[in-house]
């Protein structure tokens, strides 16, 4: 299973990547007779349908031709990350500028605001620099808007 996945990681990288896009994990689960194989793909910002459907085209050729996974059958799935996924790399804070995010450091404390910058070594979060060090669990939270809210935009 695992040597299934470095391969499979290793064939679709390149091409993602040439895409602009970067890949992010590969899973492959028994499923009967068949196995899923998921693919989670982003990029520096947020991926529309049109980009995620034209990567799972590549990735699915690709997929499809590699010979190491011998003949059992699989279903192929290629998404981008969930809003419940963590943030774990400085890339994700920084695509999620201005979002809110609730942040639980090593020692246990939680901190929740807005993502004002990021670089590659630490967040700021509303007034609060915290180092990427520092940081067990990082996920942003989920607004919601009132009618009145999306009039006004």
């Amino acid at each position: 299973m695992k040597q299934s996945i470095e391969i499979i990681a290793t064939a679709i990288r390149p091409a993602i990547e040439g895409e602009g896009a970067y890949l992010e994990e590969v899973t492959v689960t028994p499923a009967g007779r068949r196995s899923l194989v998921t693919v989670i793909v982003d990029s520096e910002k947020h991926l529309s349908l049109d980009e995620v459907t034209s990567l799972s085209r590549i990735v699915s050729e690709i997929v499809e031709n590699l010979t190491e996974l011998g003949d059992t059958p699989f279903t192929l799935e290629v998404s981008s990350p969930g809003i419940d996924r963590p943030l774990t790399l400085p890339r994700h804070f920084r695509k999620n500028i201005g979002r809110l995010v609730q942040i639980t450091k090593s020692d246990g404390t939680t901190t929740k605001g807005r993502i004002s910058t990021a670089d590659e070594n630490s967040v700021v979060v509303d007034e609060s620099t915290i180092a990427f060090t520092e940081i067990s669990k990082a996920v942003l939270e989920i607004e919601f808007k009132s009618l009145s809210e999306k009039e006004a935009e």
